[in-house]
């Protein structure tokens, strides 16, 4: 299973003493696996593979379909599990491969919301309440249910099968983090902390886990373990833009302008189109003081996505610094008719002088 993930980036609002919330994104796909039972179905209570080990009639199948996986052959992975469930119609755990190759297969996004209205992903939501449905005992159908309404939106749908899938696999890595991610999007941030904590405890090599984790200590208010295990994360991938800058913005947060900005530098040298990166850069410059580096960080940011509200918002207070009062209530102006409702463009608002007459 690829594992699902929060790409740490940080929405940063527009003064230093604003809060700022963790935004998430889509993940980047990752080789990675799942899949949990009971004992008394035969299988190993980890979401490591899909094979039994019991030398059954179908495990000599699913470890090749297993292995395909693990190294993202998706299609090859897809084949012997679907060979899998033709032979024995009813197998839950083939079920669950059909339905984990299918989705990468066909680039089904795996993030909070990612892919909402997916037909592929309604597809195999209708055949996992039925392998659920008649295996409620088996972790990887439980688990696999809640990942899958994660990436359409049916959040608080998704919580009870993934709070089943800890129950059922109190040990896996990737049950952890999965529920770890749906309470810190229910807002149970403690309980997410200590979830995600667990899960990076089982996997300390994996950075997605230390990023996860990262976000949750950030929520919860715990900004200097935040930065430690965002450092973590990045000492493990380097070249992951999202955990660069993720770290950068929690650097500002603290107050450590010095020490963010290269992170912050380099998340745009890794992925310069990304518009978020360069919004984060754009703030980082103007909390050091470089306005005009500031203001040409986030007109790039808006020629890469015009309607990045939080980027209209940090060049409006950038353009009214520069005296250009008009600039930056047109800018304010257009923020608001993109998203009438964000309490950030009011407070913009109510911040800028009035124009003299």
């Amino acid at each position: 299973m690829r594992p699902l993930r929060f790409v740490g980036i940080l929405a940063l609002l527009l003064s230093p003493g604003c809060n700022r919330t963790p935004a998430v994104e889509a993940p980047k796909p990752s080789p990675s696996i799942a899949l949990a039972t009971p004992p008394s179905t035969g299988h190993a209570r980890s979401t490591r593979t899909l094979a039994r080990g019991d030398g059954g009639p179908n495990d000599a199948q699913l470890a090749q379909g297993d292995a395909a996986y693990a190294l993202g052959r998706w299609e090859d992975a897809l084949s012997h599990y679907a060979l899998a469930e033709k032979r024995t119609p009813g197998d839950a755990a083939a079920a669950v491969g059909v339905v984990r190759a299918t989705l990468a297969v066909r680039g089904v996004p795996e993030g909070v919301g990612a892919a909402p209205g997916d037909e592929t992903a309604l597809l195999v939501l209708a055949k996992l309440r039925e392998v659920v449905a008649a295996s409620p005992g088996f972790a990887a159908a439980q688990l696999e249910l809640g990942r899958v309404l994660f990436v359409l939106g049916r959040l608080e749908e998704a919580r009870l099968p993934l709070e089943r899938a800890v129950a059922l696999a109190p040990d896996d890595p990737e049950a952890l983090s999965s529920h770890g991610i749906a309470l810190l999007v229910s807002g149970d941030r403690e309980g997410a902390v200590a979830a995600l904590a667990r899960a990076a405890s089982l996997e300390p090599n994996e950075p997605d886990r230390l990023s996860n984790l990262a976000t949750a200590e950030l929520q919860a208010g715990k900004l200097a373990d935040a930065i430690v295990s965002y450092r973590a994360a990045v000492k493990l991938a380097p070249k992951n833009a999202s955990t660069r800058t993720s770290l950068g913005t929690a650097l500002l947060q603290a107050g450590d302008i010095g020490a963010a900005l290269p992170e912050l530098e380099t998340a745009v040298r890794l992925e310069p189109e990304r518009a978020t990166f360069q919004n984060n850069l754009g703030y980082g410059l103007q909390a050091s003081g470089d306005l005009d580096g500031a203001i040409r960080a986030y007109q790039r940011a808006l020629a890469a996505d015009p309607n990045l509200v939080s980027a209209l918002l940090n060049l409006a207070t950038a353009t009214a610094k520069k005296g250009d009062l008009e600039g930056a209530r047109a800018l304010v102006s257009r923020a608001r008719s993109l998203d009438p409702d964000d309490p950030r463009a009011l407070e913009v608002e109510r911040e800028l002088p009035p124009i003299p007459r």
